[in-house]
């Protein structure tokens, strides 16, 4: 069956997941009581009601797409080990900041996993009962990051549970591991089957635990039984409740009420997810589930049925690792990555697109909404996806009586929103768009006559106030035409939003449709040049937010730009995106304390990148990381000082990496190993300090 079936079922779980999430995020923690007291049944959004945002980093999310990545990164493999998901973890997570509940060892079971792993106990080792005890090994965790994987499995539920069984034991063991394989295996039939009762069936199959066996008939018989779900709620607190089931977040009554949810919402989108984010336990990671088996089974039609999810979600997500520049993501764009796997594992190719901004699945608007930021008279319009009405994709922006003195700003975001951030969860990112990239804007109108749009960014000044700068303004018609922006020099501070402004001289109702927006490479030119710093009580302005830092401590420097330190080798601090291909970086470092220190580029993750150090005091390198695997690419002998500046600089060029130090190529070695990736800088055990950081293209 060719995956080209399964795209627009894929994008549903997507969406799916992250509308389960938004719904149960807000009251996760809460007692079955205090939502019940308060909501009764969440049947819509509530964060405005508990006063959190909308949109957050949320380990369900970031785990789910973040490690999914690993079979990717390992080339594809449809036996992608348990080891190597352990790699994706140590190299997507920041240790303390991203991902994972930071619990304590013995407390947080991924957290728990980390430390193993990061001491050099591999998965599924990391994760067994042997090494961290039967409790903490089958607590919830192992099936709240499993849908991406069984979403690149559809209609394959073998393949599906095998991965899930590789990927769950990095962190998990026992009747956890087995219930994250029975979700994979519902999860990947579900693109083909849509009754609940042959699914549950089918699934039976892949359970290997005889206690998860009975659990799930259990449910299912008291669901058969009894249609309220509040008294089947009931019967599995007393039966299978957290008093029951040891531990922070059993697996056990959240797998029992996944279930429920399940049957007892059908073919209600609205109704599953509304059970499981009101019936309390793990609320967030219940909905997610749910949220993503149900988006595959009833499809975007599914979720269109019940009240308006998407228009306040736009796609919206954030995956949050170290690789900052994929943080800030959408929908579309997760799919995609799941589509390229999925054929890789259905022996076909499939045609992706690789631009950015694409719109092409149905009702896909990947973050544009109507701009906040607006100057003068705003006039009426509505965003939606052409796709909705005919058979071709775009956004497609509806404006209602526009005329001079007015305008329609949209707006999408490229970096983090701070006035809109949780702060229960860290979130580490990079922009998505840079100062002298050049975007290419596809659009065109419907109507036969002529208007003006003007693109602009908004960004952090050093003030960390939100600025504009606009560019030339277009003329749009209604014959397509891509149109060219080289996005205006900041000051190396960071755009946070890419917009457009939509202008009439004349009244004008009607809609402009954009096809197609992206931006390649690296910029031309970013820097931070300098002593930025404009308070010595704020070392970590907003200019600087758009570095992912691994190392303990990044800040700005009274005397330099930034100041680096770490008390393990590999501190990594990135800023960038998967996309920068060849490019150098630049930058005057000044030693203290250490062990190496220097500039990295071509960074995915951090502990897979190239590095260019002085190390030692007495030597210069060139070294490629691969999982905590170094290789010597070149070296020399380079006797340097402490705390004397060294203008260093490291350039990629096809499969030419170079270093020159005070203007002087020092060495020049060839490699193949990464052909894309952010940069920065490495410290290992010690401090250096950084005048100013420069990427040129």
């Amino acid at each position: 069956m060719s995956i080209k079936k399964y795209e627009n079922k894929i994008y549903a779980g997507v969406l799916g997941k992250i509308i389960g999430v938004y719904l149960g995020r807000p009251v996760e923690g809460w007692s079955y009581e205090k939502i019940q007291k308060t909501f009764g049944e969440i049947q819509y959004y509530v964060h405005e009601e508990v006063g959190v945002p909308l949109i957050v980093a949320d380990d369900d999310i970031s785990g789910t797409f973040g490690f999914f990545r690993a079979i990717a990164d390992n080339g594809f493999k449809e036996n992608t080990s348990a080891k190597e998901f352990g790699n994706a973890w140590l190299n997507y997570i920041i240790e303390n900041k991203t991902i994972l509940w930071w619990g304590g060892l013995g407390r947080s079971t991924e957290h728990t996993a980390y430390l193993n792993l990061k001491s050099g106990i591999e998965a599924p080792r990391s994760g067994s009962i042997e090494r961290n005890g039967k409790t903490l090994a089958e607590q919830i965790g192992a099936q709240i990051f499993i849908d991406a994987i069984a979403m690149a499995c559809a209609n394959q539920p073998k393949l599906a549970v095998e991965l899930v069984r590789n990927a769950a034991s990095v962190s998990h063991d026992g009747i956890a591991v087995d219930a994250a394989c029975h979700l994979a295996a519902l999860e990947a039939m579900a693109f083909e089957e849509k009754d609940i009762n042959k699914l549950l069936d089918r699934s039976e199959f892949y359970i290997e635990d005889d206690r998860l066996l009975k659990i799930v008939r259990d449910v299912r018989n008291i669901c058969e039984e009894e249609k309220d779900w509040r008294k089947v709620r009931a019967y599995l607190d007393l039966k299978y409740g957290y008093d029951v089931y040891p531990g922070c977040c059993h697996m056990v009554p959240n797998h029992a009420m996944v279930i429920a949810a399940i049957i007892l919402g059908g073919d209600d989108f609205q109704k599953s997810i509304s059970i499981a984010s009101s019936a309390a336990w793990d609320t967030d990671c219940n909905a997610g589930n749910v949220g993503a088996f149900n988006g595959i089974r009833l499809g975007v039609e599914g979720i269109n049925a019940g009240p308006d999810f998407r228009s306040m979600v736009a796609d919206r997500l954030y995956v949050v690792t170290s690789d900052g520049g994929s943080v800030v993501s959408d929908a579309v764009i997760e799919t995609k990555k799941i589509i390229e796997v999925a054929q890789h594992f259905n022996n076909e190719k499939v045609q992706i697109s690789k631009e950015r901004f694409t719109f092409e699945y149905p009702g896909s608007v990947q973050g544009f909404q109507k701009c906040e930021f607006n100057h003068g008279g705003r006039a009426e319009a509505s965003i939606t996806n052409r796709n909705e009405k005919s058979h071709e994709n775009g956004l497609a922006i509806e404006c209602i009586n526009l005329a001079k003195g007015t305008s329609v700003n949209v707006c999408t975001p490229t970096f983090i929103d701070f006035s809109k951030l949780a702060s229960n969860f860290s979130t580490v990112a990079s922009p998505t768009l840079y100062s002298s990239q050049i975007v290419h804007t596809t659009m065109h109108l419907l109507e036969n006559t002529e208007i003006r749009v003007r693109p602009y960014i908004l960004y952090y000044d050093i003030n960390n106030h939100v600025q504009v700068q606009y560019g030339e303004e277009w003329s749009v018609t209604n014959l397509a035409k891509t149109y060219a922006w080289s996005v205006p020099d900041t000051g190396g501070m960071l755009i946070c939003k890419l917009g457009y402004q939509i202008l009439s001289e004349f009244r004008f109702t009607g809609t402009i449709i954009f096809n197609q927006i992206d931006w390649k490479g690296a910029p031309k030119e970013f820097a931070q040049r300098g002593m930025l710093m404009n308070s010595i009580w704020n070392t970590n302005p907003l200019w600087m937010a758009g570095f992912a830092s691994s190392a303990v401590q990044f800040a700005a420097d009274f005397k330099q730009t930034y100041c680096v330190s770490h008390i393990e080798k590999d501190g990594l601090v990135t800023i960038g995106t998967k996309e920068w291909k060849d490019y150098s970086v630049a930058s005057t470092l000044f030693y203290s304390l250490h062990k190496e220190g220097g500039l990295v580029l071509r960074s995915v993750g951090h502990r897979r990148f190239y590095a260019a150090v002085l190390k030692g005091f007495h030597k210069a390198q060139i070294f490629m990381e691969k999982d905590g695997k170094r290789k010597i690419l070149g070296e020399v002998d380079y006797p340097y000082k402490e705390d004397k500046g060294y203008s260093m600089k490291f350039s990629a060029k096809g499969n030419v990496l170079t270093l020159y130090i005070d203007g002087e190529k020092k060495i020049e070695v060839v490699d193949e190993t990464y052909v894309e990736g952010a940069a920065g800088f490495l410290i290992s055990e010690g401090t250096m300090t950084c005048d100013s950081f420069m990427i040129r293209s």
